[in-house]
């Protein structure tokens, strides 16, 4: 049964790896070469991502059983983060949003509150540690070495994380480096790692905090996050001119005034309300915390 079952996963992943892969080269035919070789480049990262999921996965359940280590239910959110992150890099969304501001921030907000926390909710981490080899886990033991065990140690923390995603967010919208990422593809994909970066670190922690459901950082996190994100919303909705050239071209039939507004609304209530929901589970969770019972409270006093 488990081997069954992993067997159609894995043969889904390499499905999808060409799928992908196709789909990059249709998507770039008519655009420059170097933004077709990030393509294809993307695609083949993340059709390697799933495969190796799939085959650690395989490795764990078969050892394990399926469901032990990783749940389906984590599986399944892998699955949807994964599938997310493709369609919003790869998919006719990246190239409509090149004209189009409200795309565009659609792409951000695929990318920050619906990829992000599905792939952080499948623990990728452990299904790619069951399928690498010694070697690569020995390699990768560089990554805990002192000076970048200290950079994780404090992007690890809830402070730490809410800064970097903070910052990358306000930092990549205001108009002259938005501008300057639409106008420079290295800077794009600088802009669009950040964004994915700082957001996976953000809901690692805050995910932690739904885990132990006793984390009050992450609920100040996810909330006040929900804060500056729909303030910066606002001001995107509410500024009398444009900010930024993009939506010049008047996409969609609006104007560039009219495409801010709409990319403004984007970010200030869907992006906002996943904060929010966020914060309001852990704050459930947290709740929902049985309490001593009165033998154990019996035997301390």
């Amino acid at each position: 049964m488990a081997d069954h079952f992993v067997h159609r996963l894995i043969a889904a992943a390499v499905a999808g790896s060409w799928a992908q892969t196709a789909a990059a080269h249709h998507a770039d035919g008519g655009s420059t070469g170097a933004g077709a070789v990030v393509a294809v480049a993307l695609a083949l990262v993340l059709a390697t991502g799933g495969l190796l999921y799939a085959i650690g996965l395989r490795k764990l359940w078969k050892k394990a059983g399926v469901g032990r280590g990783i749940r389906i239910a984590d599986v399944a959110r892998f699955t949807l983060g994964w599938l997310t992150l493709g369609i919003a890099l790869l998919g006719p969304i990246d190239e409509i949003a090149e004209r189009s501001f409200s795309l565009h921030m659609v792409q951000h907000e695929l990318l920050m509150v619906v990829a992000a926390p599905l792939i952080v909710l499948g623990r990728p981490l452990e299904a790619w540690a069951w399928a690498a080899s010694v070697g690569v886990r020995r390699a990768a033991a560089v990554l805990r070495a002192a000076p970048l065990r200290r950079l994780w140690d404090l992007l690890g923390t809830p402070v730490g994380a809410w800064t970097f995603h903070a910052l990358a967010l306000w930092m990549w919208h205001l108009p002259a480096l938005f501008s300057a990422a639409l106008a420079s593809l290295p800077l794009h994909c600088l802009q669009h790692a950040c964004f994915f970066a700082s957001a996976l670190g953000f809901w690692w922690v805050a995910c932690g905090g739904i885990a132990r459901a006793t984390n009050a950082a992450s609920i100040a996190s996810l909330f006040t996050t929900m804060l500056h994100t729909s303030a910066l919303g606002a001001l995107l909705t509410f500024a009398p001119t444009p900010w930024y050239a993009q939506g010049s071209s008047a996409a969609f039939g609006l104007s560039a005034l009219e495409d801010q507004q709409l990319g403004g609304l984007v970010m200030w209530v869907p992006g906002g309300f996943a904060y929010m929901v966020a914060g309001l589970a852990i704050v459930g969770a947290w709740l929902a915390r049985p309490e001593p019972s009165a033998s154990r409270m019996g035997r301390t006093t």
